[in-house]
């Protein structure tokens, strides 16, 4: 399966996505914020970055750029809870798989996923 990097500050919600994507059979890695992303992503080998867009320290539009152009091809999917967030992440559209929309539940986030790791 996937080797995927999930990218949150909510610790809670980190880890409910973690657990959910493991049942999958997705090996899951965690970080707090897009700098602490960036360092877990250097050399890892990712298939997938799941991010939210808003977060402290660096939020993800500016790690999805740093990622996008660290690692051309990487897919990336987004997450926020904000609709003026969603919109500020137009300019990444070439560079990303989709935008999920906060709150989810448990199967559309795996779809969501499913989705981008076949795109």
């Amino acid at each position: 399966m996937a080797k995927i990097l999930i990218t949150e500050d909510e610790d809670s919600l980190r880890s409910f996505v973690a657990r959910a994507l493991r049942l999958d059979g997705h090996e899951t890695h965690e970080a707090a914020d897009g700098a602490e992303g960036l360092e877990k992503l250097d050399g890892a080998g990712f298939d997938l970055i799941l991010s939210d867009i808003r977060m402290p320290v660096m939020d993800g539009i500016a790690f999805a750029h740093q990622a996008a152009s660290r690692y051309p091809g990487i897919k990336i999917l987004l997450m926020t809870g904000y609709a003026d967030q969603r919109e500020r992440a137009d300019d990444l559209m070439e560079k990303i798989i989709d935008v999920v929309e906060k709150p989810f539940a448990l199967p559309d986030i795996r779809k969501a996923v499913a989705r981008a790791l076949a795109a």
